[in-house]
């Protein structure tokens, strides 16, 4: 049974404790003020842990890649973000949650948009849906805002398009894509998004974009510049034996669990795990 299971555990809240979650409102207060902390999140414990510390949780879907082994966001379902948007909902309390619209999923029309931004939100009760902003994205925005969801942009690298890119690389580095990246954030500022990520582009362009658009700009290899930061979180705990160079690890998680997991390997083939403090005896009467 998990730690976390049982009728002993203890309620996370009452009515007289009951946090109140960020809203868009506070997130646009931040401009220009203290940097907006982010991680992605994509199940309840982690979230749990995260919550008291971020201003925003998203459930990203580089959950395909960290958490299913996709070699890309593409294969992303609906049906996999709202699974994950219910747990990070669960396992949180005051974070605003950001859950992202996958691939496929808005791209076609404002009506598709719409309808699956709506099952996005009901299904998990989330704060916001995040899509990518290529230059079709105006439209969809400007039809999710006007009827009551809120969405985060995001411009620079885009993981979605990573087939028509080539891979995986920064972007806004010639005069050309520099020009691209900027109109596609002006477009989403002006069609209403409440925030827009912007990874992967030269630090001057990200301060650019920053000072130009109305709503908080959230980095993510970009500049210190942006009105806040988001990294993956497996990233900045040292899960993986290689990340981005944008990335700075905050622990090594993936040593500590190889330790972790070995230790335990050795105490089972030795028979010195289970313990006599790990097991059950017979309740005399």
């Amino acid at each position: 049974m998990p730690a976390t299971a049982g009728p002993d555990k203890p309620q996370r809240m009452s009515k007289q404790t009951q946090i109140t979650r960020k809203t868009v409102k506070d997130i646009a207060k931040a401009k220009g003020g203290t940097p907006l902390v982010m991680l992605t999140a994509y199940d309840a414990p982690m979230a749990e842990l995260m919550d008291p510390h971020v201003d925003m949780l998203l459930v990203g879907d580089s959950l395909g890649m960290v958490v299913h082994g996709l070699p890309s966001t593409v294969g992303v379902t609906m049906e996999m973000m709202i699974l994950h948007g219910q747990a990070v909902m669960r396992g949180s309390e005051q974070a605003f949650v950001v859950v992202d619209m996958p691939f496929g999923s808005y791209e076609t029309s404002e009506d598709q948009a719409f309808l699956n931004a709506v099952r996005i939100m009901k299904e998990t009760g989330c704060q916001a849906v995040k899509i990518e902003s290529g230059a079709y994205a105006a439209k969809q925005i400007s039809h999710l805002v006007e009827r009551g969801i809120p969405v985060m942009g995001h411009v620079g690298l885009r993981p979605q398009a990573i087939n028509v890119d080539g891979g995986f690389r920064a972007k806004g580095r010639t005069e050309t894509e520099r020009e691209i990246v900027i109109n596609e954030a002006r477009a989403a500022d002006r069609a209403g998004a409440f925030a827009i990520v912007i990874e992967g582009v030269a630090e001057d362009l990200a301060a650019e974009i920053t000072a130009e658009v109305s709503c908080p700009t959230i980095g993510i290899g970009a500049s210190a510049s942006c009105d806040g930061q988001v990294l993956v979180a497996q990233d900045m705990l040292g899960l993986f034996d290689w990340a981005p160079k944008f990335v700075r690890r905050y622990a090594d998680l993936r040593a500590e669990t190889e330790s972790a997991v070995k230790a335990y390997a050795d105490d089972v083939r030795s028979r010195k795990f289970p313990g006599k403090a790990e097991t059950y005896s017979l309740r005399k009467p």
